[in-house]
């Protein structure tokens, strides 16, 4: 008989197990209402089945529904569900890939006909029948043979196909749902009951098997499962309004931008979404003024260059790379210049360069450079999304090249900015976490060791600093391949999350390019380079806003801040009088003079998004006095000229020169 194994459990008790006892056991062990509601077990953070046995040594944890980790289980099942209630309506579809992503899951399907949204409820009801037969989930271990064997006659070609792509020593593991199967890595929950009903098909669509356009093409249902009907609710709710929120459409609403074919993944600003991304730009120079030096790198540089970087071997697949017309057109001109170059992707080695030209001493550091630069990555056509995820953007790059002395300081300065900038645009909810050393980076072990010590000193002060208000945590093995860094997510107004911050600390360019400074004792020595982003892309950045705001921007941020509209003809020259007082007091102001009725006027604007509607009629011409209704409200103020255009004026002030004056005005 086998040595018994200590288990540790999550209360800190130590218990010696038989290593063939399961998790099942273990559970029902416990107490047999755990052993109902356990769904599987982790052994050392390593999810299992509950059949599975312990083996070896360990800290066990029992996992019920209600774990967080059972929600990729739960999703997992409920994608084999899906496909075992496909094959029952339409036998002789083939079943491929079922993973579980972000949010749900999907599975792919090869079948003459595709599938449609029609087809979604009629699949969810054989889906619900599936579950209530509450069928275990059985783990079986073929040969490679025998699997092949099987899954050919069936028909299953695309299952054979993935059955060779196994490496021969991984085990062939087939889960059993009753007399349905498939072959599949796990875990599982213990029976198909307990995905239970908060489960909803969202969508069909087309994919390439494999990803690759030259294979077939197969039919793809997207679906989505939760612990709870009312997570289910809560998470549906949120997609209807993040429908109604969707930058694309408040850019067409609000005619900001637009995209087409002939620039995939590049933004063409219309003139009020080029005057917003400019009031960024204009707002976040404001916050840089007086800390950092504004600079600009070349946006083609040769090739050579990043390859001394490091990027042309790491990041190749994401670059654009040209050569002149002429060299591409005559390759046998030996005059011409056939170098490759480079259009760059980020900003940090041309950054390096200018810290580069020119001895820099000990004395002069910090020295922070500051660039709106643009860039252009490769991402694939079916990754591009509007604002969010393009191909041509401007970083708010900074790097500061500074000593080791210095580290800590710096990285808590830029917090202190990240943290001051996002709450200016509403952004209170941060998480800013830790990433760590990847598997393949550069540099030795003991400059990460020290760089992550005082990252993880620096992350502790953040926590400490904001009383908690701000969240903190690891992520192991996150790091970039030349340093570890701070990421910084917000939540926006419905819950969802966005990375956008970044503190990246780096002491692989300074050697690569062989900067260096001259220290206290005349001696060369390398500088710490730290990359720092806030709003990242600035178009990403304005996609988030929209979507936070759902196109009812601040008035200090609004691209139009109020359109000046008349009752009737009588009141024309007043109406253009109060546009004229507002914009010398500052404002971006339109007017409307249509002879239209003033609810179609205010619809309009309305659904443009516009802050502030002031409305003239000839009693408010004769008063001197406008009525301003606000975005979103039917109510009307009446107020007199002069109190409505210093109240707009007041409210149209960015919150960094509001505080600048109040600033003033108390040590006057």
């Amino acid at each position: 008989m086998a040595e018994a194994v200590s288990l540790t459990f999550p209360d800190g008790s130590i218990k010696e197990y038989a290593p063939e006892t399961s998790g099942a056991e273990i559970a029902s062990g416990i107490s047999k209402s755990l052993g109902k509601k356990a769904v599987a077990y982790a052994l050392d953070g390593e999810v299992r089945d509950l059949s599975d046995p312990v083996g070896r040594a360990g800290a066990l944890e029992i996992l019920t529904r209600d774990d967080p980790r059972a929600l990729e289980l739960i999703r997992h099942d409920c994608a084999h569900v899906l496909a075992e209630a496909v094959q029952e309506l339409w036998p002789g579809t083939q079943v491929t890939i079922g993973p579980v992503i972000e949010n749900g899951f999907y599975y792919d399907f090869s079948r003459k006909t595709p599938f449609t949204p029609e087809d979604l409820p009629v699949i969810e009801k054989k889906m619900a029948e599936i579950i209530q037969r509450n069928a275990a989930f059985t783990k079986e271990v073929w040969s490679r043979d025998e699997a092949r064997r099987v899954f050919a006659e069936k028909g299953e070609d695309f299952k054979v196909e993935l059955v060779d792509a196994i490496p021969a020593d991984q085990d062939l593991k087939i889960y059993r749902q009753g007399e349905w199967f498939d072959l599949c890595r796990g875990p599982h929950m213990a029976s198909t009951g307990q995905i239970g009903d908060a489960f909803k098909l969202m969508k069909t669509a087309g994919a390439y098997w494999r990803g690759d356009s030259t294979r077939p093409m197969l039919s793809r249902i997207y679906g989505t499962a939760f612990a709870t009907k009312d997570q289910l609710k809560t998470y549906l709710t949120m997609l209807e309004e993040a429908e109604k929120r969707d930058h694309r459409r408040l850019g067409r609403e609000m005619d900001l931008f637009h995209f087409q074919e002939e620039g995939p993944g590049v933004v063409f600003w219309h003139s009020k979404g080029w005057r917003m991304f400019q009031n960024l730009v204009s707002y976040m120079r404001r916050r840089l003024d007086g800390t950092y030096e504004e600079v600009n790198a070349p946006q083609i540089l040769d090739k050579s260059l990043w390859e001394t970087s490091g990027h042309w071997g790491w990041y190749q697949e994401n670059m654009f790379a040209v050569k002149s017309a002429h060299a591409l057109t005559h390759p046998d001109d030996a005059e011409a210049d056939h170098r490759v170059f480079a259009i760059k992707p980020m900003n940090c080695p041309g950054h390096v360069q200018i810290f580069k030209h020119g001895l820099k001493s000990y004395r002069e550091l910090p020295i922070r450079y500051a660039e709106f630069g643009n860039v252009h990555r490769y991402e694939p056509s079916g990754a591009l999304h509007g604002l969010m995820r393009v191909r041509g953007f401007t970083q708010d790059d900074a790097h500061v090249f500074c000593t080791e002395d210095q580290l800590a300081a710096e990285c808590m300065r830029i917090n202190d900015l990240i943290l001051s900038i996002y709450a200016d645009f509403g952004f209170e909810e941060i998480v800013v976490k830790l990433s760590t050393r990847p598997e393949k980076r550069v540099g030795s072990d003991e400059n990460w060791d020290h760089a992550e010590k005082i990252m993880g000193d620096v992350l502790k002060e953040i926590e400490a600093q904001s009383d908690g208000r701000i969240k903190t945590g690891i992520l192991e093995g996150e790091g970039a391949f030349y340093g570890p860094k701070f990421e910084y997510t917000l939540r926006d107004a419905i819950g969802r999350e966005w990375q956008c911050g970044t503190t990246q600390v780096d002491f692989n360019l300074p050697e690569r390019f062989g900067a260096f400074y001259i220290d206290e004792n005349s001696e060369k020595k390398r500088p710490v380079m730290i990359h720092r982003a806030i709003c990242g892309s600035m178009e990403r950045f304005l996609g988030i806003l929209l979507e936070n705001h759902a196109g009812h921007m601040p008035l200090w941020f609004a691209p139009v801040q109020a359109v000046v509209t008349t009752i009737t003809s009588e009141a024309d020259d007043y109406a253009l009088e109060v546009a004229g007082i507002l914009r010398e007091a500052g404002l971006k102001v339109e007017t409307d003079l249509r002879n239209e009725k003033i609810n179609y006027k205010v619809r309009e604007h309305s659904l443009a998004k516009v802050p502030v509607i002031v409305v003239c009629g000839k009693r408010e011409a004769e008063e001197r006095a406008v009525n301003i209704r606000r975005l979103g409200s039917k109510d009307q103020t009446a107020m007199g000229l002069e109190e409505a255009v210093e109240t707009l004026a007041a409210e149209a002030t960015p919150p960094d020169v509001m505080r600048k004056a109040m600033k003033r005005s108390a040590e006057a």
